[in-house]
C-alpha cells in the first residue's frame, strides 16, 4: 500500500507542480494577448445575452439554450476540488494565495472561453440531426483544419487519447477528490 501511495504522489507532483501551474496560467495569459482581451472586453454583454429571459427559451437550430449551455460548462468546470481547494489555499497561504487565485482565475477565463468557442466552432451533427464536440472534436476535426490533412492521424490520436484519459480519471477525479476532502 505504501507504495501505491509512494507513486500517487511522485505523479501528484509532476502533474500539480511548479511547472504545470506555469503552463496554465501561461496558456491564460499567452491566450488573452492573442485574442486581444476579447472575453474581458465582452464580458458584460455575453453575461447579459446568457442569464436574460430570451436567452433561456431554446430557439434556432441548437439543442440547448444558451443558459443551459452556460450551466453545462459549469457543471463541469466546478467541483468539490474548487470548494475544497481555496480553503486549503487560504489555511496554507494565508490571504495572499486569494489574490493569486483571483489573478490566475482571470487568465483561467480566458482558457475557459476559448476551450468553449473551438468547441462551438469544430462541433458536428451525428446521423440523428444531435450536435456533437468539445475537446475531442476539437482535436480530430481542428488539428487538420489549421494545419492541414497530413495531420489527421495526429489529431485523431490526441482526440483518442483525450478520451481516454478522461474515462480513466473519471474513475478517481469525484471519490478521490470528494474522500480527500472529507477528511
Amino acid at each position: 500500500m505504501e507504495g501505491f501511495i509512494s507513486l500517487l504522489e511522485a505523479i501528484d507532483g509532476v502533474v500539480w507542480g511548479p511547472i504545470m501551474l506555469t503552463v496554465l496560467v501561461g496558456t491564460g495569459i499567452y491566450l488573452t494577448i492573442r485574442t486581444r482581451f476579447l472575453c474581458w472586453r465582452n464580458l458584460g454583454h455575453a453575461i447579459g445575452n446568457t442569464i436574460s429571459k430570451e436567452a433561456r427559451q431554446t430557439k434556432g437550430e441548437g439543442d440547448v439554450s444558451p443558459f443551459a449551455a452556460l450551466c453545462t460548462a459549469l457543471a463541469a468546470t466546478i467541483g468539490t476540488g474548487n470548494i475544497a481547494g481555496v480553503a486549503s489555499a487560504l489555511a496554507v497561504g494565508g490571504p495572499g494565495a486569494l489574490v493569486w487565485m483571483w489573478i490566475s482565475a482571470a487568465f483561467g477565463l480566458t482558457s475557459k472561453f476559448t476551450e468553449c468557442a473551438m468547441a462551438v466552432r469544430y462541433r458536428i451533427k451525428n446521423e440523428k440531426n444531435e450536435m456533437l464536440g468539445g475537446p475531442m472534436m476539437s482535436m480530430e476535426r481542428g488539428i487538420p483544419m489549421v494545419y492541414g490533412d497530413k495531420w489527421k492521424r495526429f489529431g485523431r490520436g490526441l482526440a483518442i487519447a483525450f478520451a481516454s484519459f478522461a474515462v480513466v480519471a473519471s474513475f478517481g477525479i469525484g471519490n478521490l477528490t470528494q474522500g480527500n476532502s472529507i477528511a
